[in-house]
């Protein structure tokens, strides 16, 4: 079985330090194979902030990491470092690529910078960047889990979310599933769900679902979504399936449980299924 760790916009700079070590020990309980970091890992991209996202990332004693800058990872009063080096003190935390890689021979997660250093919030995806994931997708094994990483959502559940949508989401989706994605994970909007694609686009035909992520461990909270993350399980089982678990920490305590648990078919869906 393989296991990843989503941890999506722990903000440090705001984060909850009993929360902070929760998760610590549900790291080391769990035992996840890879730690995805879905973007803002700091809330002002100050080195300091970076040193204590680097270091709690260390703690969690995880084999892999993948990680993805989200818009609060870019400095936001300092115009000169935004204009002339948007990223340095992210690379210089978590270089040395904006755009990882980790494969296995049961997975494959492939990280997409959707933040832009003229952009204050708002996430696109260029058309080189969805070509070049959906190249790399084929290549993907029948054995292996194809997981997508993005910050901002491609999907949303809640009508006052839609304008945190990822621009070119549309050519996206409808690319990255007809290569095979399996997932794609986000994070941004702080309101963790799991939703398939082919409720919002059509054009999916294969089970590739959006899979979105919560706070971690910061105090913006979203009324009603205390802080989690999610942990997805991968066994390479026929039918081809996955789990998402979502974990959260309630207020007051000082441990995450297990909130909820989601099996997702995966692979070619049925022509009833579709519509078809």
């Amino acid at each position: 079985m393989t296991v990843l760790l989503q941890i999506s916009d722990p903000h440090f700079g705001t984060e909850r330090e009993p929360v902070a070590q929760a998760l610590e020990q549900l790291a080391r309980t769990q035992r996840p194979d890879l730690v995805v970091l879905s973007g803002d890992i700091t809330q002002r991209a100050t080195r300091a902030q970076f040193r204590l996202a680097r270091a709690f990332v260390d703690r969690l004693g995880a084999p892999s990491l993948l990680s993805i800058p989200g818009n609060h990872d870019i400095p936001l009063f300092g115009l000169g470092t935004r204009l002339l080096n948007p990223y340095g003190r992210y690379l210089e935390a978590f270089g040395p690529t904006l755009e990882p890689l980790f494969e296995s021979v049961d997975c494959l997660v492939l990280g997409v910078n959707t933040t832009r250093w003229y952009r204050h919030k708002d996430g696109e995806v260029s058309a080189s960047q969805v070509e070049r994931v959906a190249r790399r997708l084929e290549l993907a094994t029948p054995q292996q889990l194809r997981v997508v990483v993005v910050h901002q959502p491609v999907a949303v559940t809640l009508p006052e979310d839609a304008t945190n949508r990822l621009h070119g989401r549309d050519v996206a989706v409808a690319r990255w599933s007809a290569a095979k994605a399996d997932l794609v994970l986000g994070g941004h909007i702080h309101l963790p769900f799991v939703r398939p694609l082919a409720q919002d686009f059509p054009s999916c035909h294969r089970w590739t679902w959006a899979v979105q992520a919560g706070t971690a461990v910061s105090t913006r909270l979203r009324r009603g979504a205390p802080n989690s993350v999610n942990l997805i399980r991968w066994t390479g089982a026929v039918p081809r399936s996955c789990t998402v678990e979502r974990w959260e920490c309630e207020a007051g305590t000082a441990r995450f449980v297990l909130a909820t648990t989601d099996t997702l078919p995966l692979g070619e869906r049925s022509s009833v299924e579709h519509g078809t």
